[in-house]
């Protein structure tokens, strides 16, 4: 072998390494908060619980940033849970095994379709202390998203949808659900820069129409406090709805000039009644 092949070689495995060097530093990066917080007292986390975030549909967990900048500021833990979005006992069963990793107190909230999923989740676990609703569902046992948003006028959703059929890795069929671009802003957003819709539109998480339209389970809110933020200019879940699911759960509301998207719009309000949230638990 010449001096050069050996040289390239020398050089070719050292770059490999050096990449997997990277590599072991991003995962290790990736993985250490979660790891950290399984591991830490109550002490370690200043008394304060853990918050944990549910997004719905049309939408993923980056829609919590601006909140999450906050709450972070503010001395708490926080774990924003990419939802799934294919059935609702399917994503409840995922998003319970996520709090089952949780130590100590956890305040759970949710945004519009994640606000099933937190009602189902949290039932039967004893380390969720608060519920807090945002532009919300809050279903009653039996009760799908499609039921209670159609129970009051306001939701224009519907006429908004692209509907894609999709085959699942069972070989079973589903409907994915997206808002048409066009219609997104005006739709999900219109309180939100149009620089940022455009965005949101393009990277906006399907849902399924099974998801929607499947029945809740026995809801946790029964048992553990809960807090509403109500979004007034929504067009996705009509206010009305939003109140009206508020009362029945005997929650604490709020309300607010917003959009759907009112983590996106409104993060300061938000983070305002998660950790009025937070304050009740002891």
């Amino acid at each position: 072998m010449n001096r050069t092949s050996r040289a390239s070689r020398t050089h070719t495995a050292m770059t490999v390494l050096a990449g997997a060097g990277v590599a072991a530093g991003l995962l290790a990066t990736t993985i250490a908060p979660a790891s950290a917080d399984k591991g830490s007292s109550p002490a370690d986390r200043g008394d304060k619980p853990t918050v944990v975030l549910v997004h719905g549909a049309f939408a993923d967990s980056t829609s919590w940033n601006g909140v999450i900048d906050r709450l972070r500021h503010d001395g708490y833990p926080v774990v924003a849970v990419a939802n799934p979005l294919r059935s609702l006992s399917g994503d409840s069963a995922y998003l319970k095994d996520v709090l089952a990793g949780i130590d100590g107190p956890v305040v759970l909230a949710g945004h519009s379709y994640g606000g099933s999923v937190i009602s189902n989740a949290a039932t039967g676990n004893k380390n969720v202390k608060a519920l807090v609703y945002l532009a919300a569902f809050l279903p009653e046992k039996g009760e799908s998203a499609v039921d209670l948003s159609g129970r009051f006028p306001g939701s224009t959703l519907g006429e908004a949808l692209r509907p894609v059929p999709v085959k699942n890795a069972d070989g079973s069929s589903s409907t994915d659900l997206y808002i048409q671009n066009d219609k997104f802003r005006h739709q999900f957003a219109a309180d939100v820069p149009r620089n940022k819709t455009d965005l949101m539109s393009v990277t906006q998480r399907p849902v399924t129409q099974e998801a929607l339209g499947e029945g809740a389970a026995e809801p946790a809110w029964k048992t553990i406090p809960s807090w509403v933020l109500v979004a007034t200019q929504d067009l996705n879940i009509p206010p009305a709805a939003q109140e009206f699911m508020a009362r029945r759960a005997g929650s604490h509301t709020e309300e607010v000039r917003s959009s759907h998207a009112v983590s996106v719009s409104h993060p300061g309000k938000v983070t305002g009644v998660i950790e009025d949230a937070a304050r009740s638990v002891r």
